[in-house]
């Protein structure tokens, strides 16, 4: 049986692979590919065939296809032919970056590279015109109003931005020659990776102290957690992990989650120091399964089938029957007897997989 892949969006065709967008439709160009795995950005879609090949489509000036210098965009999925020898098990994307996962635990960068947000792949790091280190934790300004400032100094960027530094194919990220990397999760403009031997990096912007570390070279650095995670999860500017309370090994009863970096809408889901990983408070009594991060709100999985979440509630985001935020996790009462099998937010909504 050949699986295919329906998409449905509110964007321009390219990002489809076809030309209307309304309804969900078969993406044309991958009738040969057995898919078992979807990834997408906001300008790029991905595909992964069953035997690990990676097929995208889309458009970003930004390189995040990996299709070859100043290739910008693909109407119809194409082969990444780079990644052609290896067997490709995930795909992050970030704002312009993406970093791919291997099944034998390689970790390929391409695109956006400024801040080293996908670590050393054999160019000079530079540093971001979006001034990442700049600090407003001293500011007196209200949630919104430091929101407001944050999403302007992007935009800024970006207007800015005329030169920018490209990685246009997938390289092997340097930093983590030598390791088996387990997962990989991409924000805005930070990347956050898992390695085998229980170690998170980081790399990329530290704006709002997402990289969970005080050492501020560019390039991909450990975080400063003692914990053993497990997986792990990145909004826009904050960073969530699921960590064991032991051992890697020990029973899943005994996890925590732990998040560090921007909170101006409690998206980290506790109190204390921001820019080093700290325990959500609330939790205390479920099991995490997985989480996931969207732009100002935060969502958990615990092994019940229960969907906690919590941050920013504008326009209904969190589920609640309100725009209130959240500053802790609380559970979806909606949802209550319902089994749910996977929980997603996306920039400022989400998704949920229920059992029938």
């Amino acid at each position: 049986m050949i699986n295919y892949l329906a998409m449905i969006h509110d964007y321009r065709s390219s990002e489809l692979g076809r030309d209307s967008w309304n309804q969900p439709k078969m993406v044309l160009g991958l009738d040969r590919v057995n898919v078992r795995a979807s990834f997408a950005s906001g300008v790029v879609s991905t595909a992964i065939g069953d035997d690990g090949s990676l097929w995208v489509w889309g458009k970003s000036k930004r390189g995040q296809l990996g299709l070859g210098k100043d290739v910008t965009e693909a109407i119809v999925p194409s082969r990444v032919k780079p990644l052609s020898g290896e067997k490709i098990a995930k795909v992050s994307f970030g704002w312009g970056h993406a970093l791919a996962r291997t099944e034998d635990g390689k970790l390929y960068g391409w695109g956006y590279s400024a801040d080293g947000r996908i670590g050393k792949v054999g160019k000079t790091l530079e540093t971001s015109l979006l001034e990442s280190n700049a600090d407003m934790s001293g500011s007196q300004l209200s949630s919104s109003s430091v929101q407001e400032i944050a999403e302007k100094r992007v935009l800024d960027g970006m207007e800015k931005e005329k030169d920018l530094p490209i990685v246009w194919e997938p390289h092997l990220v340097e930093e983590t020659r030598g390791f088996e990397v387990i997962d990989i999760s991409c924000g805005l403009d930070h990347s956050l990776v898992v390695c085998r031997n229980g170690s998170l990096l980081s790399c990329g912007s530290n704006f709002y102290g997402q990289l969970g570390r005080r050492n501020a070279d560019l390039g991909l650095f450990p975080v400063e957690l003692s914990s053993h995670p497990i997986c792990i999860a990145s909004g826009l500017g904050h960073s969530l992990a699921i960590c064991s309370k032991g051992s890697p090994d020990v029973s899943e009863e005994s996890r925590d989650i732990f998040s560090w970096g921007w909170s101006q809408s409690s998206q980290l889901g506790r109190t204390g120091p921001e820019d080093v990983p700290s325990v959500v408070q609330g939790l205390e009594e479920e099991t995490p399964v997985s989480v996931s991060g969207g732009r100002v709100h935060s969502v958990v999985l615990t092994s019940k089938g229960e969907v906690w979440i919590w941050g920013c509630g504008r326009n209904g985001r969190l589920g609640l029957g309100s725009s209130n935020d959240e500053s802790e996790p609380i559970p979806i009462e909606s949802l209550e007897g319902i089994e749910v099998l996977q929980a997603v937010s996306g920039f400022d909504h989400n998704l949920v997989l229920v059992a029938e």
